[in-house]
């Protein structure tokens, strides 16, 4: 018996779902289970990328298929990016399969269970989907009104359909489980499994202690940072509104780090507006997020409501394994509103509320005992509760890997 992943993006690509599968894959086979990942050659910001068509890494078999490589810029581009790996998956997994094999699908691209399931069908193999987010949903939430009628039914049709096939339904947080429930995926056939950071990667570094602080001209500066995808799912105006209202406030910086569909819109807004209290910066390698998610006093977090129980922001698992606060920009019932609440790590604000946003900003920077208090109670609740050991435990014995 062999466990067969299938997602766009594997090691060494540095997204968030090629960073768990990663994590997750190398576990397993670390422990002598037989590993296969299907994925693409392609890196997740460089689509000209070509990464080799078959290795093994730490012990993971990775079988690399062709696909277009429109990238992510245009719409119908990234569509024929998705069609061309639907049809490739689906001819290695019909090769690849055996009947008592595991298939472990992602959700990136939208629907791929709809093909881990026919091929899990046809080769007499057992399904696992998990679900980073739930698609078309997402997609008519952020504007793709094409999606709203009859085509949009037929796809969450066809994806629920793979749901209810499946052995077992991964999804990371209570919302979405409700969310498959109401969609008519049983309750047995759901499990939530957090996503997570890693303890060895990802620790509190202090600011004195911290090259990149010094490097950025941060030193003396009270920090409220965004680090990660800079996409469509997030608000990024009240944020920038916020570091309008705080313009006077020399000793306070608001720092972008990463990229995304939006990070070009951040960008002219900070040249329009002339926010020289404003930082952008690049993604980091990962041998460095330590120090990057370290670089913040406090990290904000921003979901639009409607996107609840659709999509949970994992950002936050990295941000309270480098000990620090969030101020989240959403629904106060939302997921990370709940697990801020529970653990005492931040502060939740109406999401298009830029004042509130800016006096809770102030505030922190004037009480630093609170901010690192809570900080302490954001890295106390990833031990106790979102680390990489607790979540990797889950899926082993939901894959039966001892």
């Amino acid at each position: 018996m062999k466990i067969i992943f299938v997602n766009r993006y594997f090691f060494p690509d540095h997204s968030a779902t090629s960073q768990l599968l990663s994590d997750l894959a190398f576990d397993l086979a670390g422990r002598q289970a037989r590993i296969l990942v299907i994925s693409s050659r392609q890196i997740y910001d460089d689509p000209a990328a070509s990464l080799p068509s078959r290795e093994t890494i730490n012990g993971v078999q990775v079988l690399r298929v062709w696909t277009s490589s429109f990238g992510r810029a245009a719409l119908a581009g990234r569509g024929i990016d998705y069609i061309t790996f639907y049809f490739s998956v689906l001819t290695r997994l019909l090769r690849e399969a055996a009947r008592g094999d595991i298939i472990v699908a992602e959700t990136d691209p939208p629907l791929i269970s709809v093909v881990a399931c026919f091929a899990a069908k046809r080769k007499g193999a057992d399904l696992v989907n998990w679900v980073q987010d739930l698609f078309p949903e997402v997609a008519v939430e952020l504007g793709f009104a094409f999606l709203r009628g009859r085509l949009g039914r037929l796809l969450r049709r066809v994806r629920n359909f793979s749901l209810r096939q499946a052995r077992q339904n991964i999804v990371l947080g209570e919302k979405m489980r409700d969310r498959l429930i109401d969609e008519g995926v049983p309750a047995e056939r759901i499990t939530i499994i957090h996503n997570w950071s890693d303890a060895e990667t990802v620790h509190p570094v202090a600011k004195s202690r911290n090259p990149l602080r010094k490097q950025w001209g941060l030193s003396d500066k009270f920090v409220l940072g965004y680090s990660g995808n800079m996409g469509r799912a997030h608000e990024f105006g009240v944020v920038l509104d916020a570091a309008e209202l705080l313009r006077k406030r020399e000793d306070i910086v608001f720092l972008f780090i990463g990229d995304g569909a939006r990070r070009a819109w951040i960008e002219d807004q900070v040249s329009e507006r002339k926010m020289t209290n404003v930082l952008l910066k690049p993604y980091q390698p990962r041998t460095q997020l330590a120090e990057s998610l370290s670089v913040p006093d406090v990290h904000f977090i921003s979901l639009k409501p409607e996107l609840e129980g659709l999509i949970v922001p994992s950002k936050y698992y990295g941000i309270s394994a480098a000990g620090r606060p969030v101020i989240f920009a959403g629904s106060p019932q939302g997921e990370i509103a709940r697990m801020l609440q529970d653990t005492g790590s931040g502060v939740t604000v109406d999401p298009g509320d830029a004042r509130a946003l800016a006096d809770v900003v102030e505030q922190l920077a004037e009480a630093p005992l609170q901010c690192e208090r809570m900080g302490a109670n954001a890295r106390l609740a990833f031990e106790h509760v979102y680390g990489m050991g607790k979540s990797l435990q889950r899926w082993r014995e939901t894959l039966d890997v001892a």
